[in-house]
Parts: structure tokens; sequence; C-alpha cells
């Protein structure tokens, strides 16, 4: 199956990130639609995933062309003091699988429709305990709170005619968002790249590592590529490019990122994914994330894992990001729908006659 090629929806793009809010809000659409005065719970806003980018059924509602990964992160022992987390301790190596993916719900689009790339990785610690963390190749979220993303979301629902968003309701919803400015900018200035490996990619959300004593550090992550794009540029023949040159890296040799944590000072905005922190503060390395294989998302492990960000070991705590809650909400609403698709299709398929003689 192939689908044109069309750079995707600014938001639809990044946020995978929708959630059941405690209290009922009042949303106005930036769009002078009537006021919604109920909240945006998982299921309508997955929705809204779907109504922006369409429904393909057994794939998950945002990244859903992927590439599953395979390896090891390799503990270099400066992140212990902060964190008494398993996977930081010194010399400790962790198995890892993950994905590499671009956003969108169309698991067909061709590579080069967004310059926005994914990572997501379930640390598989020793004494059971699991740290999954989903990134993105972006410098900021676009928004800082639930009812943002769902009025951007709206905003942005393709309309019959043309297959885009009004541009009208996207102007008045950036007019009356103006954070939003630094992640509009950044879109619409950046290429899309030819390679998963020469990304950096960003927590994001904010973070505690906790450390013996109980003390908290509030830090955001990044993996830093080992590897450069170089002089390769994106083909214009090969919708599947990412995955080939992966695939092409790979067979020369593991990937390597290193884990970079950034701490925070009094009166960053620790619960505010919009805001970038300045490019001063101090740095940690973790260690090395080594990346030996990767496998068709159709066939290996990273299919079914569902990367909330709220799966944590001890020594890592969740802020009071309000999106962090939102994505984990979301994650799980779009796992749900894709497990009842699958059982669907499977009981819709016949059963294959039995060659047991009697």
């Amino acid at each position: 199956m192939d689908t044109p090629r069309k750079r995707a929806n600014l938001i639809v793009s990044v946020l995978a990130s929708v959630a059941v809010l405690a209290t009922p809000v009042t949303i106005f659409a930036a769009t002078g639609e009537s006021p919604v005065t109920h909240p945006p719970t998982a299921d309508k806003v997955v929705s809204q995933f779907q109504k922006n980018g369409g429904v393909f059924p057994g794939y998950r509602r945002n990244h859903a062309k992927g590439v599953c990964i395979s390896g090891y992160f390799q503990s270099g022992g400066d992140a212990a003091r902060y964190s008494v987390a398993q996977v930081f301790a010194p010399g400790q190596r962790t198995p890892v699988v993950g994905r590499l993916s671009i956003p969108g719900t169309n698991p067909y689009a061709w590579d080069d429709s967004t310059p926005i790339r994914g990572m997501a990785l379930d640390f598989l610690q020793v004494d059971g305990q699991q740290w999954r963390t989903a990134m993105n190749a972006v410098p900021v979220f676009p928004v800082a709170t639930p009812e943002a993303d769902y009025q951007f979301m709206r905003a942005q629902q393709p309309i019959p005619a043309t297959g885009d968003p009004a541009p009208k309701k996207l102007a008045e919803f950036f007019a009356t968002h103006p954070k939003a400015d630094a992640f509009r900018n950044w879109d619409e200035t950046t290429k899309s790249s030819a390679s998963f490996a020469a990304e950096r990619y960003n927590s994001l959300d904010a973070f505690y590592l906790v450390d013996a004593k109980g003390h908290r550090h509030a830090v955001r992550w990044s993996m830093l590529p080992e590897a450069t794009a170089g002089t390769h540029r994106v083909p214009t023949d090969n919708p599947n490019y990412l995955a080939a040159d992966l695939r092409g890296r790979l067979s020369r040799g593991a990937l390597r990122w290193r884990l970079v944590f950034v701490l925070a000072k009094p009166g960053d905005p620790i619960d505010d994914a919009a805001q970038a922190w300045p490019a001063d503060r101090r740095q940690i390395n973790a260690g090395n994330l080594v990346i030996q294989a990767s496998q068709p998302q159709s066939v290996a492990v990273c299919r079914d894992i569902n990367f909330d960000p709220l799966v944590l070991p001890t020594g890592i705590k969740p802020s009071n990001d309000p999106l962090l809650k939102f994505r984990a909400q979301a994650y799980a609403e779009s796992h749900r729908r894709r497990v009842r698709e699958e059982i669907r299709r499977h009981n819709a398929t016949p059963a294959a006659p039995s060659t047991t003689k009697p």
C-alpha cells in the first residue's frame, strides 16, 4: 500500500500525548466553535488522532511507522550518585529493546513526510524493573497542557475539500497560544533527515532522579548520536529509506548514543515541556546506548510494547508535568484499540484445516 507524499500535520507529528484529566475543563477551540465543557478523555483524543490521520487497524495511533531495535545500555557510573536505579550502577550492562519511528497514524507514509523522528526504549533491568521512555528529535513540545493539545488537534483536523487543516483555524490557534511558536518555527525550517542514526532524541518532559538519601534531582535527558549525517541526501524514490539506511549502518557495526542528563536549576520550568532550559545547565554523561540490530516491527518484540513514560524503576520519578499523565493515558488507549483489532482479525480468520489423520 502506498500513499501520496505529503508533509504531516504539525502537532499530530509530535504529540502522542493524550490522557484523562482529573477535572472538567472548558475548551474554547480557536475556531469559533462552541466550547466543550467536559474533559478530553483518552478515548476522545485518540479518536481525534484518527480523524486527523486516518485509521490503520492493528497499528499505533501515532508513530505507526517504525522499526524495532535491540542492544544494551552500558553505564559509565556518573549518574549513580544522582539515582539508585540499577541501570546507572557503575559498569552495569542493561539489555534494551525499542523502536525508531516517524510520527502519524499511517504506517505506509513516506519517510520524508515529516522532519520528526522518534526513539522509544525499554531498559530491562536485571532486578526485573523496567524503564520505558519515548523521545522525539525535536527541541520542545508545541504546547504545555492537555487542554492546549486537544485544541491544537481539533484545529488540525483536515477539511474534506482540500485534505488539509483550515488555515484560519490554525492561525487563530497560534494567535492565542504563543508558546507554540518555537516548535512551529523549528518545524517550518527543519528538513527531513536521511538517517535515524544521526538524530538527537530528547525526553522533553522533566523527571526526577532520586539518590540513595532520597534527594530528588530534576532532569531532562537526551540521546546524543555518535554517527553523523554525512553527505547522505534524502532519497526521492524510496518511501522507506530510514529503515534501509539503518540496516546498512548496522551491517557495518553497532550504533551508539550517549545518554546525557541535564540538571535543572531553581526557577527552571520543570512542569512545562514547551519551554527549553538554558543551554548552560550542568550535564551528566550517564553512559552509552549501543544498538546492535534492527527488525521489522511486524515480527519483533517491540510491536507489542506500550512505551508508557510512567513505567519507571526505583530511582526515577515523574515530575508534575501534566503532559506525562496525558501521554500515559493515550498510550494505554491506543494499545487497547490495537489489541481489540488484533482479536477481531484473529477471530475472523478461518482456521486452517487439520492435517491430523483419524
